[in-house]
């Protein structure tokens, strides 16, 4: 896909060209399931959500075939980001929540007492919620990276790109959110 043939068309739709606005689904489609596939991968195993239905979901809560204004190519993939994001959290909530068996600690078939809990996907991801809300107080900037490569999945040069940064600057900032947001995890863990 052309970048600018993206920017052009949410711009065209923006002006009110319903043919325009009928084009971008279809253009962003294969992109936005590659990217949610990828998120998926790194899901664990359980996981009843599917890219498809991610990306289907990323679609509808973006405005579906009404996209509101998008500035261009950048902002509707950071706009995807934060909308895959809220997702994922929501299906970990719900999964989570009392009348689902939320408050029950899981433990393997063959307990003896002595087994540790099963880790919790969904915990996790309400924990990675959470922190990166924190970070976004505290870098806005850098919250919108872990974005776009933790819930998105994009490689550090699209995400450089996205963003307006150089690729070294999208690195060291990456790297500084992974020591930022694992400190915040343990502290939110009760782990010191």
């Amino acid at each position: 896909m052309n970048p600018g043939e993206l920017t052009l068309l949410l711009q065209r739709a923006d002006a009110g060209d319903a043919s325009a606005a009928e084009k971008i689904l279809p253009l962003v489609y294969g992109e936005l399931r590659k990217l949610a596939a990828a998120r998926m991968a790194r899901e664990a195993a359980g996981q009843t959500l599917q890219p498809t239905a991610l990306v289907h979901e990323a679609w509808l809560r973006l405005g579906g075939e009404a996209q509101p204004e998008w500035k261009n190519r950048a902002h509707f993939f950071a706009a995807a980001a934060e909308a895959m994001r809220r997702i994922l959290v929501d299906n970990a909530r719900r999964k989570h929540a009392q009348r689902h068996g939320g408050g029950v600690e899981k433990v393997s078939a063959s307990a003896t007492g002595f087994d540790a809990a099963a880790p919790d996907a969904d915990q996790d991801v309400l924990l990675v919620n959470e922190a990166l809300d924190a970070l976004a107080a505290y870098d806005a900037r850098k919250a919108e990276l872990v974005k776009l490569w933790y819930f998105v999945g994009l490689k550090l040069d699209e995400i450089a790109a996205t963003l307006g940064i150089s690729p070294r600057t999208a690195d060291r900032d990456l790297a500084f959110a992974k020591a930022w947001l694992g400190k915040e995890i343990k502290r939110l863990r009760g782990v010191q």
